[in-house]
């Protein structure tokens, strides 16, 4: 199922090959079968995305999910489907913290399209002080909300610290200062996708954000020959650092946010 479109679905490709399908290990997999068969998937943990489903199979997951209860803390996947869902859970799940029902998903298979910054580079597990801070900021900006942390505030450090250890933390470190960075987040069958991309606020404006991106891409692709993004579609600077680095367009994703 997933690997129809192992592109599109590199987010789930990478969450079922870390954890499989045993819901002990933090997420279920709902399928959806007709005539004995399984026709579409529902990733449902932290994030509820699904996967290769029409409009019936659709329907069926938003039903066992209002059986189920809200666990999740956004839906996410292409645009369509993620529409459909919500059309259904809202009345019973809403409001929303957030809608974003415009996320071009973007993609390049060849070397970037400019030269890449040579400073960025994968930050060493040393520097896990260094990053983590940025990292912070990068996600309240994006998401409106401080990472969840847990009840000790070690979840999200011990996740940017597994990324560093995976050798799929990138940054530009300038006298111990982030400047720009990045974070292959997914790894599927071929297909990689990138997360976190920021530019220090100061920095902005200084054409740091495309040679970094052309840099991580370089980096990516030493993982898997095709790389991912999704992005949201009034960051008109990001998008236009990504399409001079060679990214394109080829679906569009949306994300509800709890």
């Amino acid at each position: 199922m997933i690997a129809r479109d192992p592109v599109v679905n590199v987010f789930v490709d990478s969450l079922v090959q870390a954890s499989g399908l045993d819901p002990r290990r933090g997420a279920e997999v709902w399928g959806y079968v007709e005539k004995g068969v399984l026709e579409a998937l529902c990733h449902a943990g932290g994030n509820m995305v699904p996967v290769g489903a029409d409009d019936a199979a659709l329907r069926a997951f938003a039903a066992y999910a209002l059986r189920r209860g809200r666990n999740c803390f956004q839906i996410l996947g292409p645009a369509r489907d993620v529409e459909l869902l919500w059309s259904i859970l809202e009345p019973h799940w809403g409001p929303a913290r957030e809608i974003r029902d415009d996320q071009p998903f973007m993609v390049i298979e060849d070397a970037p399209a400019i030269a890449p910054d040579p400073l960025v580079r994968a930050v060493e597990p040393v520097e896990l002080p260094i990053l983590y801070p940025a990292c912070v900021a990068m996600y309240t900006e994006e998401v409106g909300v401080p990472p969840q942390t847990g009840p000790d505030g070690t979840f999200y450090r011990s996740r940017v610290a597994e990324l560093i250890r995976s050798g799929r933390a990138f940054a530009r470190i300038e006298d111990g200062r982030v400047l720009f960075k990045a974070e292959v987040g997914s790894v599927g069958s071929g297909v990689c996708q990138i997360q976190g991309v920021w530019v220090d606020p100061e920095f902005r404006g200084q054409g740091l954000a495309a040679p970094g991106m052309a840099a991580v891409v370089e980096l990516a692709r030493q993982i898997t020959p095709v790389v991912t993004l999704y992005v949201n579609a009034f960051n008109t600077p990001a998008r236009a650092a990504y399409e001079r680095v060679g990214f394109r367009t080829i679906e569009t994703f949306a994300t509800i946010l709890f």
